[in-house]
This record gives structure tokens, sequence and C-alpha cells, in this order.
């Protein structure tokens, strides 16, 4: 059986499922068939329903719930690895709300952290995560929030942090940021989803273990990156909540949605929120 598989570029991405899309571990008779797109182009295409597995920010998964379920292994939560809000310094003490906002995305958890934080800003302009530092460099936007590898690259473009909306949900809450998750289609049998998400489990226990296997493939989607910074990203990204959520990461997830909820970011939701054992 041949499932569809959609993941990001990002290092942490690809340094988890090298092992199992590459078989370097037993896929227990599955195979992949693998989709890269930026992680809002793959949000997308978790609301289209395109995907049989898919990399998804988490707060996308909270509107495309009833047609996915998040898998308890390949997440990507933990602290002090959140988006961060930057502009030049000259932005540095102004109103934000009266500011240009680039954002990563609509359906990015990103996006909406920065809602939380900051509920006046309304003028948002969406673009790839990776234009957003050199469009505050050439004045395109005023401020824009950051996400993945550009948390160590901004201050070496002479741009400053206005907020780290990862620290802002960790105060708020006392949680880990719930960033992004994998999701199955609920329409593919509980025995099959069961299946994958053991497989991701050993595909991410398997790259922890053995830290090189994956430095081709990771290296293929970031040849621009400093490999440096490739391994910092993995480092940051890629945890204990990657191989489990465990209770800490469900009630993340939780927390998430009920902040939507509360501020009428999302109507009602499906009630099973993760994979039932």
């Amino acid at each position: 059986m041949t499932l569809t598989l959609g993941i990001s570029p990002c290092p942490n991405d690809t340094f988890i499922f090298d092992a199992m899309v590459h078989k370097k571990i037993d896929t227990e008779g599955l195979s992949f068939e693998l989709i890269i797109n930026d992680v809002e182009k793959l949000n997308l295409l978790a609301l289209q329903h395109t995907l049989d597995i898919t990399k998804l920010s988490y707060y996308a998964y909270a509107h495309a719930i009833n047609k996915y379920v998040v898998l308890d292994a390949g997440s990507a939560l933990g602290k002090n690895c959140g988006p961060l809000l930057i502009a030049k310094p000259e932005y540095q003490k102004r109103d934000i709300g009266n500011l240009v906002v680039a954002i990563p995305g609509k359906y990015t958890t990103a996006h909406f952290l920065l809602s939380m934080a900051f509920p006046r800003v309304k003028n948002k302009v969406e673009m790839p995560f990776s234009e957003i530092e050199n469009a505050l460099v050439h004045d395109r936007v005023n401020a824009g929030v950051i996400i993945h590898e550009n948390r160590f690259t901004y201050q070496d473009k002479g741009l400053v942090k206005i907020m780290d909306l990862g620290e802002y949900w960790e105060t708020q809450t006392g949680l880990p940021i719930p960033l992004g998750g994998i999701a199955i289609k609920r329409s593919i049998s509980a025995k099959i989803a069961q299946t994958v998400n053991r497989i991701v489990r050993k595909s991410v226990e398997y790259a922890l273990a053995h830290p090189a296997a994956s430095r081709e493939f990771v290296g293929r989607y970031a040849q621009e990156m400093d490999e440096n910074i490739r391994n910092q990203h993995i480092q940051l990204y890629v945890n204990h909540y990657s191989v489990d959520l465990g209770n800490p990461g469900r009630q993340a997830v939780t927390a998430l949605f009920a902040w939507a909820q509360k501020n009428k970011l999302l109507t009602d939701i499906h009630e099973d929120i993760f994979l039932l054992p």
C-alpha cells in the first residue's frame, strides 16, 4: 500500500522522515509517495483534503480536523523555539497595531500567536517564511513573524526582536508551544493509522540514534543553509515530543484549540483531537 506523504523541506522534517521514506527501518509493508512543500502550502493542501498523511501547523489542523487526525509521533513542539516578531530597530518601539506585518501564512501557528498577542494588527501580508527577512531589510513591510531557521539569522541582517511569541504562549499557558504535527486522513482505517504512527515513531528514533544517516537527504533540501544552522534547527525542533506527544503535548494542542475557540477564531470542532489507541 502506498500513501502520499507531505512534508516541508525544513531540516527537522527531512531529518525525521529520512528513515521511513528510504526504508532504513521496517515500514511494515507500507510505501510513501513524498511531496515536499512549504508548510503553508501543506496547510492549504490539508484544507483541500489532498494528501493521505501530511505535516501541518497545529492551527491549520484545527481547521482540517474533521478530515484528519493528528498522530502522536512526528510533532514539532517545545520551549524556547517559538516564532519571533522582528523588525528594523526604528520600528521596535512603534505601535504594532499600525504596522504592516509579514506572516508566513494565514493558517500557521505563528499567525495564530500573533493574533493572540497583538489582536489590533490588521494589516498583514502573507509570504513564504524564507522571504520575510529580506522583505524587512528592503522596507516592503514594517515587521514580520519568522519561523524555523530564520531565528538563527535575523540579527545578522540588522533586525531586532520585538517579541518572542513562543515565550508569550509559555508565559500564558505554562505549556510547550505546539507548532506542527503529522496528520492522517480519518478515512484511512484505524489499523493503518496506528501502523503509520508506529513507523513515524521508529523513523524519529532512528534519526536520533543515527544523526549522520540523514545528512545527504537533509542537505539536498537545505543547500543554501549553513550546516551548523541545519544542525541547530534539528536540535531545536526534534525532541521527545517528536517521538510521542505525551500528556504535556496533548495538553498544549488542546489549549491552542481552546484559545482559538474562545477568541472566535474557530467554530466547533471534531471531538476526537488525537489518534485513538
